[in-house]
């Protein structure tokens, strides 16, 4: 393709001024700066937000200025830490991105020049070498050797060869050889820009949000229900108009768990910055709970399960064959021969690939050893490496003397080395299926049929297989000819699974979330991966998403899918109900991050388009760190239950004890100042030193919670009611023995009720007795001094109506009050509810699904999150 009307010659300066001008810097479709007012907004449509705003209404309404005060200081504190993490995450990625900018060198004026990728424009006359970042989509106009890696964009792990007229994407990568290019499409036009501009606006809500907004308009409506038979109970007995209005609208207000907010804000904050420290940038503070509540982990291979560069794992030779372990390029590996054979029987196949052969391999200032070069041959050069041959004195002692390069016409390469003696030995590597035939090679053809059939083995099992053929000609030829060869043996490789890989896989299935593969790569290939990680068993359905099975909703193997393709299964699954999390590096992984729940990306090796499009962002790329979100999580998920059951609980106490004191001779038990103080002190930094309470033990070896089930489900309003039972009967016990007896029942109330509710919260904890998360402790001393200065100081006496307590009655109320913690700790031995455990390991296969989720719904406050 042309786009000049001459020759390749390049574009001049002030052309390609003009075209950075008229058709824009060559950049992918920009997300505009988020203003600091939309992110103030944006946290402020949490439905939590509104309800506290409207709890604030309340008590400006009953002037409570306090109170209010309290309310706003939560919203304000939420709202401010939602945005500063957001800021900060962003400062965070756009550092990893200046990191990894890209520059170019184009031909200007008729010389070559280094320019910043942005600025190269539509017409500009590219130069690659080994190494070079393509920019900008392009068509090859001269090449020699030219091999590009397009994992980024294709998820495919082999390199491409690229000859005169072959197109190329923007964001691959040029791994061997040289070559010019002429720029046919920049920015959006190009392949990065039109898989960028796939990516929407991500679902508004998350689960978590989802689920408090459910729980915030329940809460709403009976709290309102319930406060209005109050009022009407209260007017009905003759109470002043005025006091009822006010205590009705101090009910509402007491109803309402005001800290919540705040709780979730700092479980979220809390696991953010756990996350921070093991390299983990959470770019949206949702992203940490969304990942607790995940059912399926959806990972791309290349650069993610695996580790994005190829590894010879066996030789075979018509004497046997070997298996190679070891990862990388380092020379660290054991060569295991089969029965009959010896490591030493393998040297030549080992010494012909490593001759045949550009690539070279060196140590980076870290030490670790690297690759210049196809990784194909340096895959080569490293098991050379590991039967102890070293490529360099190889080389030295059989000097090249010819060669014919590899090109994808050939799908060979063939290479002339001189001897010691003086004779010349050529080399052939290739494509099976090209070199396993005569006239190329003279072998039998028995021994050709046998060789082929072990190579498709190889390639159905999922890896590269290259043959190697060699002969050995007298003096030296004028030219390479590939005559007389005879084959040597086959070499097997693929792109291996990163180490941790393995361990992240098995702990999502001990967690019970369904790990997922979904790649561009080979089907084969795939399946290979799959397999040995556990995805799936050998048996197990993968999807070819060229053919008729592409939507298979079964599959837990999507093979060749586009980014189209990965979009769609994303959604597919989605609508299904599930909570999916989507990991990936490349540029083809972008829109699928984008419309997962949570879009996790690769750090290092990942590209712009993916980290832009995650919630969350591996700075190691490590996949385990995904687990370890899964579990944070989790313990924030906990968190907010048990924080549910403390806060709630104790404001359904407070109402039943307005609604049931007058029944039981008390006209009005608590006046609307003291319901408020009450409010006030266990809402208050009790309630949110729960939010800081640590993961419980083995919250990782139950499935995870039903997408659909509310945040008050799986038991947890029938242990709101039982608690809050306990603390209206203490309450009332308490005042109506009081009043028997003359003493000052309302203040006796006033304290029975407040210290109960404390009880509660300390026996919410995770662990009791445990030196984990010492606020706690220290927030419930400090509401207890005040409950107490509500009795004794007189400023606060006069404010709150009531009046101070005989040493002996203090201590009655003090000891019944410990019936609040007893309630919470006595309620897991009566109702321990049924544990919510994940099928061993190998109970349903790898490919299989887990077991109904149905089957397994329990109390999972109880048993795994937490034990509110």
């Amino acid at each position: 393709m042309k786009t000049r009307g001459f020759e390749h010659h390049g574009l001049s300066t002030r052309e390609a001024a003009v075209l950075l001008k008229r058709e824009g810097p060559n950049l992918p479709p920009q997300q505009p700066p988020t203003p600091l007012w939309r992110r103030i907004a944006r946290q402020m449509k949490d439905p939590l937000i509104l309800v506290l705003l409207v709890a604030a209404a309340l008590t400006a309404a009953t002037r409570d200025w306090a109170d209010m005060s309290v309310i706003l200081l939560v919203v304000v504190v939420n709202t401010t830490v939602g945005v500063v993490q957001e800021v900060r995450a962003d400062r965070a990625i756009t550092a990893l991105s200046r990191l990894t900018a890209p520059s170019a060198r184009v031909v200007r004026d008729g010389a070559q020049a280094p320019v910043p990728a942005a600025e190269v424009v539509r017409g500009d006359l590219l130069v690659l070498a080994e190494g070079d970042v393509i920019p900008a989509d392009a068509v090859v106009v001269e090449s020699a050797g030219l091999l590009v890696d397009e994992s980024a964009l294709t998820g495919e792990s082999v390199s491409i060869d690229k000859g005169d007229g072959d197109p190329l994407s923007a964001g691959t990568m040029v791994v061997r050889g040289r070559g010019q290019a002429e720029v046919t499409a920049v920015g959006a036009a190009s392949a990065v820009g039109r898989i960028a501009s796939m990516m929407g606006e991500k679902a508004a809500l998350t689960p978590l949000q989802r689920r408090l907004a459910g729980v915030g308009r329940v809460l709403a409506a009976v709290a309102v229900a319930l406060c209005a038979l109050v009022l009407a109970l209260g007017l009905l007995r003759g109470q002043p108009v005025e006091l009822m209005v006010v205590t009705a609208i101090s009910l509402v207000v007491a109803a309402v768990p005001e800290s919540l907010p705040a709780v979730v804000t700092l479980s979220l904050a809390l696991g953010a910055r756990r996350m921070t420290t093991r390299s983990a940038l959470v770019r949206r503070l949702h992203a940490v709970e969304t990942l607790g509540s995940v059912t399926l982990l959806a990972t791309d291979k290349t650069g993610t399960l695996t580790e994005g560069r190829m590894v010879v794992r066996q030789m075979w030779t018509p004497a046997g064959e070997a298996l190679l372990t070891g990862s990388g390029y380092a020379p660290e590996g054991e060569i295991r021969p089969s029965p009959g054979t010896t490591a030493a029987d393998f040297t030549d196949l080992a010494t012909a690939a490593a001759l045949c052969n550009d690539a070279t391999l060196v140590r980076d200032a870290d030490g670790r050893w690297e690759a210049l070069g196809d990784p194909t041959e340096a895959a080569l050069l490293a098991a050379a490496a590991k039967l102890g041959l070293d490529h360099a004195e190889l080389r030295r002692r059989f000097p090249r003397v010819g060669e014919l390069p590899f090109d994808s016409d050939r799908k060979r390469m063939t290479t002339a080395h001189r001897l010691p003696d003086g004779r010349t030995r050529v080399i052939c590597k290739g494509a099976p299926e090209v070199l396993l035939h005569p006239p190329l090679l003279g072998d039998a053809p028995e021994s050709l049929e046998r060789a082929a059939a072990e190579a498709d083995r190889l390639a159905r099992a999922g890896y590269r297989v290259l043959a190697v053929a060699r002969a050995d000609l007298d003096g030296t030829p004028a030219r390479v000819e590939e005559r007389g060869l005879r084959l040597i043996g086959l070499v097997a490789m693929l792109d291996p699974p990163r180490r941790e890989a393995a361990t992240a896989v098995t702990a999502c299935r001990r967690a019970g979330i369904r790990p997922l593969l979904i790649t561009g790569d080979h089907p084969g290939t795939a399946r290979a991966i799959a397999v040995e990680l556990g995805i799936v068993d050998h048996d197990g359905l993968v999807a070819d998403c060229r053919e008729k099975d592409a939507h298979r909703q079964d599959a837990t193997v999507y093979a060749r899918a586009t980014p189209a393709q990965k979009l769609d299964i994303i959604r597919r699954l989605r609508d299904r109900g599930e909570v999916l999390a989507m990991t990936g590096d490349g540029v083809n992984d972008g829109p699928a991050l984008r419309q997962a729940d949570i879009g996790v990306a690769m750090g290092l090796r990942g590209t712009e388009v993916a980290r832009q499009a995650a919630d969350l962002v591996l700075a190691d790329d490590n996949l385990t760190t995904v687990v370890a979100a899964v579990q944070e999580g989790r313990r924030v998920y906990a968190n907010i239950r048990r924080f549910l059951v403390y806060g709630l609980s104790g404001g359904a106490a407070e109402i039943a004890v307005m609604l049931l004191g007058p029944f039981l001779g008390l006209p009005l038990p608590l006046l609307p100042a003291q319901i408020l103080w009450i409010n006030l002190l266990t809402h208050g930094l009790p309630g949110v030193a729960l939010g800081g309470e640590p993961a419980t033990p083995g919250s990782m070896d139950a499935p995870p919670r039903p997408p659909r089930e509310s945040i008050l489900g799986a038991g947890l309003w029938q242990r709101v009611v039982r608690i809050a039972a306990v603390l209206t009967a203490v309450t009332l016990g308490v005042a109506v023995w009081a009043a028997h007896t003359g003493r000052p029942w309302q203040s006796m109330a006033f304290l029975a009720l407040g210290t109960a509710q404390l009880g509660v919260a300390l026996g919410s904890r995770t662990r009791p007795g445990t030196r984990a998360n010492p606020l706690l402790p220290i927030a419930v001393a400090g509401a207890l001094a005040l409950q107490l200065a509500g009795l004794y100081l007189p400023p606060l006496r006069d404010l709150l109506g009531t009046r101070p307590l005989a040493a002996g009655d203090l201590v009655i109320v003090l000891a019944v009050s410990v019936l609040g913690y007893a309630a919470v700790r006595l309620d897991r031995v009566v109702h321990p509810g049924h544990r919510r455990r994940s099928a061993p390991l190998g109970t349903f296969g790898p490919g299989a699904a887990p077991p109904p989720r149905g089957a397994m719904e329990t109390d999972q406050s109880l048993s795994q999150e937490g034990k509110p």
